[in-house]
């Protein structure tokens, strides 16, 4: 319960600084309500078990678009924080981020890649939404699923096709949602 009750995990990539496409090192986190990133005991800083240096930051989900620091952060055994939530920080990419408005306003990870492939499509092949439909048994569009699945596009533990806080609608409002045929790709190197 609470802020920092941990809600899903992570990847959490160090990758090169003069070339982004290497990774350096990789590690599960676990993700709290808040939008913290901490480390598998739910609690402590992500660690690395890596040389103090300078390292590219990228942050990836199951069904979310991956982002990175634009530029190489420092990294020491001094754990520091890294605030990817904020518009200040600056990703690697074009749009890398989606800007979420309400009571303050937050960067998050774009949110619908479902089968992983780094584009998010709403129609034609490898689309993201038909296995919203394949999730829920794929004949009968008001049928549910429940569980963790990486369709579960919002998050909220029930995967639904059709009907109100459905996960086909927020991959059509992040691809601009006037037009089904629009794809985004994910800004990682």
């Amino acid at each position: 319960t609470g802020n920092n009750a941990i809600v899903d995990w992570v990847v959490v990539e160090l990758r090169d600084t003069d070339d982004a496409t290497v990774i350096s090192a990789s590690r599960p986190a676990l993700l709290q309500r808040d939008g913290d990133v901490v480390g598998v005991d739910g609690a402590s800083a992500v660690s690395f078990a890596i040389a103090a240096g300078n390292y590219h930051v990228a942050v990836l989900h199951r069904n979310h678009f991956g982002c990175m620091t634009a530029v190489p952060v420092a990294l020491s055994v001094t754990p520091g924080p890294i605030d990817l939530s904020s518009a200040a920080t600056s990703t690697y990419g074009i749009d890398a981020r989606k800007s979420i408005t309400g009571a303050f306003s937050i960067m998050a990870l774009w949110a619908g890649d479902v089968n992983r492939d780094g584009t998010m499509k709403y129609t034609g092949p490898a689309n993201d939404r038909d296995p919203l439909l394949v999730a829920v048994g794929g004949s009968l569009p008001t049928s549910t699923a429940a569980g963790y699945l990486g369709s579960d596009v919002n998050l909220d533990g029930l995967v639904k096709y059709t009907g109100g806080a459905n996960d086909r609608d927020p991959i059509l409002l992040n691809l601009g949602g006037t037009a089904p045929t629009a794809t985004r790709v994910e800004q990682l190197p």
